[in-house]
């Protein structure tokens, strides 16, 4: 993924032991390098926040890109409250859902959840050789089987990328709902694949 910066400029010098909040007052004051060494910071995990609401590479990065142009130009408003990245994935996952919404056939051209297979642990039947790419088709017809509001809790959760903290604050529910939310749709997965034979209910 290739996330252009909103700035238009180059980012020069060494960023590792520079913070967030630095680089934003920064930023604030009119540095866009600041802000460009920000968006080199969080690009991966803007674009995978995106990814796990839209599924697709191409609406991901548009989405991706979309967050960063937003949060330059509201930068002003951060109020830390959060932290930086916490308020960036929010902005990123808003920009998501937005362009969700607007994709009438997201389902229809999801890619399989390669990364969900971790849910299951795999016990084939034993009068029948269940292939691995059968397995991986029946998890993500089990993810897809969720409510919106489990899947999109379990898919961030899976990705071990966020922290229950930042995935609370980009979904805007309360911890304990978050955790309620990925308990369920894992015993909704496990369930559905027990039914199928691959796991103990």
């Amino acid at each position: 993924m290739r996330v252009l910066d909103p700035t238009g400029q180059g980012v020069s010098g060494s960023i590792s032991r520079v913070t967030d909040d630095e680089l934003v007052v920064l930023a604030r004051q009119g540095d866009t390098a600041a802000f460009d060494a920000l968006v080199v910071r969080h690009q991966a995990a803007v674009y995978r926040a995106a990814l796990a609401a839209l599924r697709v590479p191409e609406d991901a990065e548009e989405a991706a890109q979309d967050a960063f142009i937003r949060a330059w130009s509201m930068l002003s408003r951060f109020r830390g409250d959060a932290s930086f990245k916490t308020w960036l994935l929010t902005i990123a996952w808003n920009r998501a859902m937005t362009r969700r919404r607007r994709l009438a056939d997201w389902l229809r051209r999801a890619l399989p959840l390669d990364q969900a297979t971790s849910v299951a642990t795999r016990q084939p039947r034993a009068d029948e050789a269940v292939s691995e790419t059968e397995l991986r088709a029946h998890i993500a017809a089990a993810i897809e089987a969720l409510t919106p509001k489990l899947r999109d809790a379990f898919l961030l959760a899976q990705s071990g990328e966020y922290s229950y903290d930042e995935i609370a604050g980009m979904l805007k529910i309360p911890g304990g709902t978050l955790k309620w939310r990925v308990a369920e749709a894992r015993r909704k997965v496990r369930s559905r694949l027990a039914a199928l034979g691959y796991v103990d209910a």
